[in-house]
């Protein structure tokens, strides 16, 4: 037997008393297991300090003025669900409305203005319409009735708004009923109303509202969204168990007709791709000389009914460039891959069988996604009560230009009897925003990231756990001599048993290791989001290539970490052994790597593809009533992509639940088949693990890699 290259490591030698996963072994990485526990018992303090200091209610209800909730059952404003903005062209942004930092008083209201009116014509007519006056004041600060007052007194005290306009309520805020017709600016169509100080037109309060107009639009794509869940959810539903369905048969098929399936797989992509570059073709000569065809993209701009896209040549080209793309790149793929396509069936067919026997395996990526979903909400909540956790802040608001203390802090229990009011007769104490310069609040930022670095690291951990779970049981297959018969009872559970009793602390190092590289990549986000008005070219060159460099290493951790903890559930060494003899075994083997082991991450793919676009495809048709049979079902939608997308992204979800166990079960027997060809030579003694027909096809087509033990036999 010749010697391996020593760069690539010392291969496996026969051991008889190696009979699959080891039994006997003992707790890893105990010290990053420590570590660990202890940052959840601290992400559960952070979690109930969250929950003492949070209050929900400043994400729910809008604040007024006095920091007082507007709806809030059994609170002052109980009645009072909206709120209501003295003069909203002080708000520079929505962002602002949004925030509750709008420099102009808010009070709670019953509901939102519904006409137009001022208050000089309300305080002229009082005597002649009471009701008018009624009316009016209950747009004015709370007790606020005295009509002895004079308008320039309650404009000056800041009592009363100087106008109302016809308004409609979103996210529980009072926005002007602005519409755009014609290219003019109305408010409950009328384009010029009265005010103290003259009269405004409806364009300079969009302009003052800067964006409240995109508000209401936003708040009308968002209903019509929500109406057409309400129609098409069981649909989605229905689609989405049309690929459960679809994927449970391709596994069960694959298992008995490999072969043929991956064939027709291929063929079927091809086919569908190639139908797809005939449609867009026919679709781009057919709007040669329509009027307005020959528009582009960029001079469209944003619409949220996708349909006007596709009355365009551009959207249509651009569909062909990219399906002719894919076309070539999967031909390309199989002409040079022709020869490893059958090998990679036998792997498949091999992982057919092994998921056949222990069909457990195809329910645990429930239990993964119900640990991920567990880990978000507390995430989610945790982040919610956090950033309600500040205390309320009042600024100083005053119209003299002289007045020194505008938008400094004040306390409104004390305002009417400070120096400010001395100063600044007409000054207000309004509330601005949460915030707080406590010991607990001057850390909130740090427990948010801890917040953020936690939600990685603990769905990075259930992920290896999952990984390591499943490896473990295929591993016990293919470590079966007589297969089903030595393949050890409930192989899912004493898998999970082992890697939670023994290797806690592996699990977590090696999601350790890739939450970090995530916070940073997201750390990288942020930093380029806050410098994009920047013109430092020489910055953004750097930190685009820290992007990169962070992205290719976040890729072959996870790489390293998949196979580093196959290793792991068959011998039950700490991480750093395991990924280094997992790393040495793939450089041992790294032609079949390449020609193998991809190959099937190739077609597993491919099938993943074919499922998601034959149910979109469906999907599609049946959305836009195109099929005749159930043309009267199909739910009549605002937007038939929003249901669409859905069920694209849930067929995803669906089908990658399943082909992930295929994908685990394919690394894990490739790197199996590895070993065993290093620990066994075929003879009577050392006997091979694989199966006939994998070994068989492996050695006929892999005359290019044999290795020293083959050669002996």
């Amino acid at each position: 037997m010749g010697g391996s290259e020593p760069p690539q490591g010392e291969p496996k030698k026969y051991d008889p008393k190696f009979k699959g996963p080891v039994g006997n072994r003992s707790c890893t990485d105990i010290l990053c297991c420590i570590i660990f526990f202890l940052a959840i018992v601290l992400y559960v303090i952070v979690g109930i300090l969250a929950w003492i200091h949070g209050d929900p209610r400043k994400v729910i209800y809008p604040t007024d003025s006095r920091g007082e909730f507007c709806g809030q059952v059994g609170g002052r404003n109980e009645h009072k669900p909206f709120l209501f903005y003295f003069n909203l062209l002080k708000c520079a942004s929505p962002l602002v409305l949004l925030e509750f930092q709008c420099p102009t008083t808010q009070i709670c209201v019953s509901k939102c203005p519904e006409k137009f009116d001022s208050f000089i014509t309300a305080h002229t007519l009082l005597k002649v319409a009471p009701e008018r006056w009624t009316y009016y004041t209950q747009f004015c600060k709370p007790g606020f009735n005295d009509s002895t007052k004079t308008p320039v007194e309650v404009f000056k005290d800041g009592d009363c708004p100087a106008f109302l306009t016809p308004s409609k309520p979103f996210t529980r805020r009072c926005f002007p009923d602005l519409k755009v017709q014609q290219g003019v600016v109305k408010v409950a169509n009328q384009t010029i109303f009265s005010t103290a100080d003259g009269s405004i037109n409806a364009t300079q309060l969009l302009d003052g509202a800067k964006g409240a107009n995109m508000v209401l639009e936003v708040r009308e794509v968002a209903m019509k969204i929500f109406e057409d869940y309400t129609q098409s959810w069981y649909w989605i539903l229905i689609g989405m168990s049309i690929a459960l369905v679809v994927s449970l048969l391709f596994v069960i098929l694959l298992r008995f007709i490999a072969a043929f399936m991956v064939w027709s797989i291929i063929l079927m992509v091809i086919a569908v791709l190639g139908y797809g570059i005939f449609h867009c073709y026919v679709e781009y000569k057919e709007l040669k000389g329509v009027p307005g065809s020959e528009v582009t993209i960029k001079d469209l701009g944003v619409h949220t009914d996708l349909r006007v896209y596709l009355h365009i040549r551009q959207t249509w080209l651009a569909f062909l460039i990219i399906l002719v793309v894919l076309e070539l790149i999967i031909i390309l793929i199989l002409i040079f891959l022709r020869k490893r396509i059958m090998i990679a069936i036998a792997l498949l067919k091999e992982a057919s069988k092994a998921v056949g026997y222990i069909m457990s395996t195809l329910v645990y990526p429930v239990i993964t996604f119900l640990l991920l979903l567990l880990c978000i909400a507390y995430w989610g909540i945790t982040a919610v009560f956090l950033s309600t956790s500040s205390k309320a802040v009042y600024k100083v608001l005053a119209n003299e230009l002289t007045c020194n203390y505008t938008m400094k802090t004040c306390n409104p229990d004390t305002f009417n009897t400070s120096k400010i009011i001395e100063q600044c007769p007409e000054a207000e104490c309004i509330f601005a925003f949460y915030g707080g310069e406590s010991y607990y609040h001057r850390y909130l930022i740090v427990f948010q990231f801890y917040n953020v670095f936690l939600f990685f690291w603990l769905c990075n951990f259930v992920i290896a756990l999952g990984q390591v779970t499943l490896a473990g049981a295929f591993a016990s297959y293919y470590w079966a001599f007589n297969k089903p018969a030595d393949i050890p009872a409930l192989p899912v559970f004493a898998s999970i048993g082992r890697a939670l009793r023994y290797h806690t602390g592996t699990l977590a190092f090696g999601s350790l290791l890739l939450a970090l590289v995530q916070v940073i990549r997201v750390l990288l986000e942020y930093i380029d989001q806050k410098m994009k008005g920047a013109q430092n070219k020489v910055a953004k060159f750097i930190l685009s290539c820290l992007k990169c460099c962070f992205w290719c290493l976040e890729k072959f951790l996870k790489f390293l970490n998949r196979n580093a903890y196959i290793m792991v559930a068959i011998y039950g060494k700490n991480f750093c052994t395991s990924a280094k003899n997992a790393f040495f075994l793939l450089m041992r083997n790294i032609v079949r790597v390449v020609v193998l082991d991809k190959v099937t991450d190739f077609l597993l793919f491919l099938g993943k593809l074919l499922i998601v676009g034959g149910v979109g495809v469906l999907g599609f048709f049946f959305f836009t009533k195109r099929i005749t049979i159930f043309e009267d079902k199909a739910p009549t939608l605002n937007y038939y992509w929003v249901p669409l997308l859905t069920l694209i992204v849930g067929s995803y979800l669906v089908a990658h639940g399943f082909f992930s166990v295929y994908a685990m079960c394919v690394d894990t027997l490739f790197l199996c088949f590895c070993e065993d060809l290093e620990r066994n030579n075929g003879s009577a003694e050392r006997p091979y693990y694989s199966s006939p027909d994998l070994r068989d096809i492996l050695y006929k087509k892999e005359s290019y890699s044999q290795t020293p033990q083959i050669q002996e036999e």
